[in-house]
């Protein structure tokens, strides 16, 4: 555990993610905190993904001798010692100078992965050079702009990424509206009280400074404020309101290993994205910050896997901050998990230790719930071991 997140968390050790969240909001300024924990308009979506895990309960069977529960998965053709992926999420140098690349980092020292942005504020190559695993990208399909996207995928290969995750829920990007009241827009607004907030973190603010890592460097090279600017409108030119399945189906052509479709909220779509032939798909409605008065994910991954039925692999994020959120997701049929928000928290608070910390927490929290469930392993999850408000099982209920 690094200085910064005892100091933030005060003299006690964090215990759950709740506790590197909190130590997170202390860290940041006003203006950073609205990019990580914000969702769009009103935030109906983002509250439901919550919402979603505690409409369901766990079933408890004892004397099962249980021993050690077996954590491990396969996710893209790769072992992970838990179900726990990090998910893409851009701009995380704004919240720690150590961004994707701390993240990557934290990853493989738990022995999972990380999801790369396209937007991150590392480049592929610097990621790349400063890992020893391979880890997955993930890409906007800009239709408009082929070109670019055919130099992206070939800079991810040289760079040894193993998986594509095609980022699908991005047409235009959603209103954030809390980010914009604090000044988070196309370019920021400063105000003298937004610089006084920030200058009231001087240890974040400090760093950014001298690490300029606010800058989108697949994008831009260059760095500091007007490339940062710069990058962030050239991500939003790419956008592509006109994204079809042609475009995925393209975007699917250009890479060599398994590729992944996130963004998924509907079974029909999921039916075709397997149709084209890629490996997995990541229930996901990017963390509510996008379409407002959306479903939760959890909600919606039954019918999801459902439709796939096992012809692909189903991941599944949004609103994950328990081991036992962990566990109601695979038992409704996610191979495995995103989180996205909790590993920020953790970046925020202490760096890439920070990042880690969340992972453990998750992982001690996962193996306690099964050896109390009675549960000997993650591959034996489904759906009879969850009960609904009526406390009939869902295996039940189905029949």
């Amino acid at each position: 555990m690094t200085a910064i997140s005892y100091r933030l968390l005060g003299s006690h050790a964090p215990l759950t993610v709740e506790d590197y969240r909190r130590a997170a909001r202390r860290a940041l300024p006003p203006m950073a905190w609205a990019y990580v924990e914000g969702g769009a308009e009103d935030e109906l979506t983002l509250q439901r993904n919550v919402d979603a895990f505690r409409r369901w309960g766990l079933r408890q069977r004892v004397l099962t001798g249980v021993g050690e529960p077996d954590l491990s998965v396969t996710v893209a053709g790769v072992p992970l010692s838990l179900p726990v992926v990090l998910a893409p999420t851009g701009l995380t140098g704004f919240s720690h100078w150590r961004g994707e690349l701390g993240a990557a980092q934290a990853a493989e020292r738990c022995r999972t992965r990380s999801i790369v942005s396209n937007a991150a504020t590392y480049s592929l190559q610097e990621i790349g050079a400063g890992t020893s695993e391979h880890h997955w990208f993930q890409l906007y399909p800009w239709g408009n702009n082929r070109g670019h996207m055919r130099e992206m995928l070939r800079r991810a290969e040289a760079a040894g990424f193993h998986a594509l995750f095609v980022t699908v829920d991005v047409p235009i990007y959603g209103r954030r509206e809390t980010e914009l009241r604090r000044g988070m827009g196309i370019p920021p607004v400063l105000t003298p009280r937004r610089v006084l907030e920030c200058a009231t973190r001087p240890r974040w603010a400090y760093r950014l400074v001298r690490h300029k890592r606010f800058t989108l460097r697949n994008l831009v090279e260059e760095v500091g404020a007007a490339a940062a600017v710069q990058s962030v409108q050239l991500q939003t030119a790419y956008l592509y309101p006109d994204m079809s399945w042609d475009d995925l189906d393209w975007v699917r052509s250009q890479w060599h290993g398994p590729v992944f479709v996130k963004g998924v909220m509907d079974p029909e779509d999921a039916e075709i994205a397997v149709s084209l032939g890629v490996d997995g798909i990541v229930v996901s409605n990017h963390g509510g910050r996008q379409l407002e008065s959306g479903v939760g994910t959890l909600d919606v991954l039954p019918e999801v896997v459902d439709a796939v039925d096992g012809r692909a692999e189903v991941l599944v994020d949004g609103g994950i901050r328990r081991g036992t959120d962990i566990v109601k997701a695979l038992s409704l049929g996610a191979r495995a998990v995103l989180i996205g928000r909790p590993f920020v928290y953790g970046l925020a608070a202490g760096g890439a230790d920070g990042a880690a910390g969340v992972i453990e927490i998750l992982r001690a929290e996962l193996h306690r719930t099964l050896i109390l469930m009675g549960c000997k392993s993650v591959q034996e999850l489904d759906r009879s071991w969850l009960l609904g408000f009526d406390n009939v099982s869902v295996q039940t209920r189905k029949t």
